[in-house]
């Protein structure tokens, strides 16, 4: 842990004051010898992205005395006066973990815009490439040495495969993906596999060990000529991926060795499953792990919204309840940092087609486990839900929250192309929720 002298709220009072600037070089090798601390620590992160938009008012904003309100019903929860929607029993009896955001605001409505911003902080297009924050929060969390990669998508939309982008990062920290494929009788346990783990069975381990060599000497003799960053980052990817090849943690993203009753638990679905191989990643020492809920846009319920924000809601409780006592039950979740986020809400007027349409005005997202004071609201939307009405924020707040709840300073800078510093996140934390 870090000293009294310099703890870690004090570590984020010098970033945000900008002292990490040329005029405290004195400071340095304390900031320094903090965050390595930091990063000895283990922390992790999960981001549970709600592809397509989910409806906060149907979630954990819920107007039950509002004709906006709709026909899903809300209940109590463990905290008294939390009260969220009835198709989350998991998560409300855990409601002492969680921090409920309900004043979001933001001002992209289209969903791959929406997306970008959500997860870079900034607003798409431009000549600066800005990394998603798993990259970021990754880089500052991850080593190089590991022989699992620092951040994992579990089956990302195609909508979040842009905004997953390392940026002016770099490849080297871009994130592994897991695709997804479910079975379509329902019966059988979705099948999340990592293509490259994959090796062709006709290829033996001799001619493996020869094309490698032939590969290196190719690599070598490329890099030897042409040794710009672009190449070395590549070589790094590619090296990286043939060390977890020949390791045994890649066993990690094997489900088949869980039970059939722990697999169950968290859901049959890719959700679930999910959500059990971050379980399995996050106690490998994997950093970063992204798991998302909806094959494409899932939750862009503009018809028969009730229905489907119910089966949603049933697969999110099971497989985020579970992660959360799992997690718990093995002394990680007071390391593990949960994000529960989509790129926008939904209005709160239903239109005639029984569904809700895209509504970055005011939304929801959720915060839980290490570093987060649950069992609490922060800011409120007014009595139809149509605007915020108390503790507003956008995205660069929300981003600025997580870093600091993970212990990363958000005044963190890496440097863009033509040699300008960009912090990774720039907006007011809400210290309220933080641990």
């Amino acid at each position: 842990m870090l000293s009294k002298s310099f703890d870690r709220r004090r570590l984020m009072q010098f970033a945000a004051a900008g002292a990490l600037g040329a005029g405290s070089s004195g400071l340095m090798p304390q900031i320094a010898k903090a965050a390595a601390e930091i990063k000895s620590q283990g922390r992790h992160c999960v981001l549970l992205w709600m592809s397509g938009g989910p409806s906060q008012i149907d979630t954990f904003d819920m107007k039950p005395d509002h004709a906006n309100g709709g026909s899903l019903k809300e209940a109590a929860t463990a905290v008294p006066g939390l009260r969220f929607s009835e198709h989350l029993p998991g998560l409300a009896k855990q409601a002492d973990s969680l921090a409920i955001l309900r004043g979001l605001s933001t001002k992209e409505g289209d969903h791959e815009r929406g997306t970008v911003l959500m997860r870079t902080g900034h607003i798409p297009g431009g000549p600066v490439m800005y990394p998603s924050i798993g990259c970021s929060l990754s880089k500052e969390l991850g080593s190089a040495e590991a022989e699992l990669p620092s951040y994992v998508s579990i089956a990302p939309s195609a909508f979040a495969r842009a905004s997953i982008r390392p940026g002016f990062l770099g490849p080297k920290h871009a994130a592994t993906s897991v695709a997804a494929a479910a079975d379509p009788t329902g019966n059988e346990f979705a099948r999340l596999r990592v293509d490259f783990l994959e090796q062709d069975k006709s290829v033996t381990r001799d001619r493996r060990v020869d094309r490698l060599k032939l590969w290196r000497q190719m690599q070598d003799d490329f890099a030897a000529k042409r040794g710009t960053e672009n190449v070395l980052a590549q070589n790094t990817v590619y090296e990286s991926a043939l060390r977890m090849l020949d390791s045994d943690a890649k066993d990690a993203f094997d489900l088949s060795t869980e039970s059939d009753k722990v697999r169950a638990a968290y859901g049959r679905e890719s959700f679930g499953q999910g959500c059990l191989m971050a379980r399995r990643l996050i106690e490998r020492g994997v950093p970063l792990v992204e798991v998302t809920l909806g094959n494409g846009l899932a939750w862009d319920t503009h018809a028969d919204n009730f229905a489907q924000v119910r089966r949603l809601s049933e697969q999110l409780d099971a497989g985020w309840c579970t992660l959360m006592t799992e997690l718990r039950d093995r002394g990680l979740l007071e390391r593990t940092t949960i994000l529960w986020a989509g790129e926008f809400g939904r209005t709160p007027v239903i239109n005639r087609n029984g569904g809700r349409d895209h509504f970055p005005q005011a939304f929801s997202c959720v915060l839980a486990g290490g570093g987060i004071a649950g069992g609490q609201v922060y800011g409120a939307t007014n009595e139809s839900g149509m605007e915020v009405s108390d503790g507003k924020m956008d995205q660069q707040d929300l981003l600025s929250t997580l870093c600091k709840a993970l212990g990363v300073s958000p005044a963190t800078e890496n440097i863009a192309e033509g040699g300008r510093p960009i912090a990774i996140a720039e907006g007011e934390s809400v210290d309220e929720v933080l641990s």
